[in-house]
């Protein structure tokens, strides 16, 4: 699980052409503070040289989260606690191993592209704290939900990864089937990169930070246009790891009273 020797491209585009990681889970609920992972795939595409393909190495784990899976997340991505548990790694395993592949790669320079990237890190991130893992520190983290809205912020209509994935082109056929969303969403990556030279030749550090304040922004907007309906609602705009909520119980999960 060590990282490839290549070192990370400069810039969105010449990662695209040379080597980056997609990262996607699948989880139990929506909601990241008390969510558990159910499957992650890490895939790690590289090529040295423009000549030759695009070498692909998939990291896919299935895990046994420890809790019941709901039926609604079942029916989503299809694997039920039975399966889990009869097939799926130990959770705390697996947690330590996506996070070693993800820091290795990290090093080596690679971005990591994902579609909606705070609520994969998050779920990571608290998944870690659960398990007594070093929490992982995100970088050069390109989330293809984020560069969407900051360059095309009118369209109308989802943005949901499948969505996204069809304006650009982009082929989806097994959506929430955590190795097909991480490749789309690196195919998305390539698209916005391609359209739009301020973000693909934007050097990798600084779209990072970028990113941040282009979550911001997007998450005010939308909270100022749920508040024409619920003046207490609330969107978190942090990016690309959420804070840890004050009393964090670990040990919660979504049918905790």
């Amino acid at each position: 699980m060590t990282a490839t020797t290549l070192t990370g491209a400069s810039t969105l585009a010449g990662a695209c052409a040379t080597g980056l990681v997609a990262f996607d889970t699948e989880t139990t609920s929506p909601s990241p503070n008390t969510t558990r992972l159910v499957t992650v795939a890490v895939v790690v595409l590289t090529r040295p040289d423009p000549s030759v393909q695009f070498t692909r190495v998939d990291h896919h784990w299935l895990i046994n989260p420890g809790v019941p899976i709901p039926d609604g997340a079942a029916a989503i991505h299809g694997i039920t606690t039975d399966k889990a548990q009869a097939e799926g790694v130990d959770s705390a395993t697996a947690i330590g191993q996506v996070l070693e592949v993800l820091t290795a790669h990290q090093a080596a320079g690679l971005p990591v592209i994902s579609h909606n990237a705070a609520f994969d890190w998050t779920v990571l991130d608290r998944e870690a704290r659960r398990h007594g893992h070093t929490p992982p520190a995100p970088t050069r983290v390109v989330d293809t939900f984020v560069l969407d809205k900051h360059a095309d912020t009118y369209r109308r209509g989802s943005r949901t990864l499948t969505a996204t994935a069809a304006h650009y082109g982009v082929t989806l056929d097994h959506a929430h089937e955590a190795t097909a969303d991480a490749l789309a969403a690196a195919r998305i990556a390539w698209a916005i990169a391609s359209r739009y030279p301020d973000i693909g030749t934007a050097d990798l550090d600084q779209l990072h930070t970028q990113q941040t304040g282009w979550k911001a922004d997007q998450a005010t907007s939308l909270q100022e246009y749920f508040r024409r309906n619920d003046p207490k609602a609330v969107v978190d705009p942090t990016w690309p790891i959420h804070p840890l909520p004050t009393g964090w119980d670990p040990t919660a999960t979504e049918e905790t009273p």
